[in-house]
């Protein structure tokens, strides 16, 4: 069983920057892949980025613009930064993983976007 440690979020001032941490408990290398996905109240997680094995990443056309994600291997650790953020980036966010054709969610992180 793999889990899948979230951490940062909270309130975040619209134009601010978000910025939050998912630390697997296996080695994050092994994954086939690692992202990122949001939900709001009532409707499907939304994917937002992601890397692959083979050191590819993807991002949603919606955020991509404003969006970073990094990986820091000596700490086993995925980041998400959004920048501009706006009051409809209000979300719970939920780190994901693929560890040997399994699939693993996070707890979910709550982000509130609001002055």
């Amino acid at each position: 069983q793999v889990q899948l440690v979230e951490s940062g979020g909270g309130w975040v001032q619209p134009g601010g920057s978000l910025r939050l941490s998912c630390a697997p408990s296996q080695r994050m290398s092994d994954a086939s892949v690692i992202a990122w996905y949001r939900a709001t109240h009532g409707k499907q997680r939304e994917f937002l980025a992601s890397f692959s094995s083979r050191g590819t990443s993807d991002f949603a056309d919606s955020v991509k613009q404003r969006l970073t994600i990094s990986r820091d291997v000596a700490k086993n650790t995925m980041y998400l930064q959004m920048d501009s953020v706006k009051p409809e980036d209000t979300a719970v966010y939920y780190c994901y993983a693929r560890f040997h054709s399994e699939d693993y969610w996070g707890q979910g992180i709550q982000v509130t976007v609001s002055s």
